[in-house]
């Protein structure tokens, strides 16, 4: 695991371009990236993602090549980024985070992150673009790549990463208010020029 900047994690998205559009078009659609939580504590990285931030807002990379296949969202993975934050330990459900909920901090810098990978590999940042764990196992992006996996689906694997990021929001509201939070730092022009 190496610390980055958000300026380092431009140039990785910048130099994996044209790989990671290759493999998306291979399939017949754009680039995703996909927000995860590691159901760990603020401070446990795993190589299962390509980016991870921690607790206090840092934010680690895995690998050198952003176009690496990683094992982070089922059947979703090629031509796609996974991002995930370091918590989720002991979460139950949208009204129980558990003691390792997301930090505010690291909310921050999951929208920074989506809003720098955005510019750099010119996507619109909306459901179709990035999604939730929970909304990639749901379809919400009407792909339908699998089974429903996703909230209410009854599958003992059921992924609800970022469903909510705060205890007691409503079902759902992760992905929009990640997106929103990412549209905002776009709007203010983060490492633009």
């Amino acid at each position: 695991m190496k610390q980055v900047t958000l300026q380092n994690l431009k140039d990785m998205a910048k130099k994996s371009y044209y790989d990671l559009w290759g493999a998306a078009k291979s399939l017949n659609r754009d680039v995703k990236i996909y927000l995860h939580w590691t159901a760990g504590r603020y401070d446990q990285l795993f190589s299962d993602y390509h980016i991870l931030i921690t607790g206090n807002g840092s934010v680690y990379v895995s690998t050198d090549n952003l176009n690496e296949l990683k094992k982070a969202t089922y059947m979703r993975n090629t031509g796609s980024i996974a991002i995930a934050l370091c918590c989720g330990y002991d979460a139950e459900n949208e009204s129980h985070l558990g003691n390792y909920p997301p930090t505010q901090i690291q909310l921050v810098a999951m929208a920074q992150v989506i809003c720098v990978l955005a510019d750099a590999l010119d996507l619109t940042i909306d459901l179709n673009r990035v999604m939730t764990h929970a909304e990639a196992a749901k379809n919400k992006d009407g792909l339908a790549t699998h089974d429903d996996y996703g909230p209410y689906s009854g599958d003992p694997d059921t992924r609800w990463d970022l469903w909510v990021v705060k205890e007691g929001e409503a079902p759902w509201s992760g992905g929009d208010y990640l997106r929103g939070a990412a549209n905002w730092w776009r709007g203010q022009r983060l490492l633009r020029g």
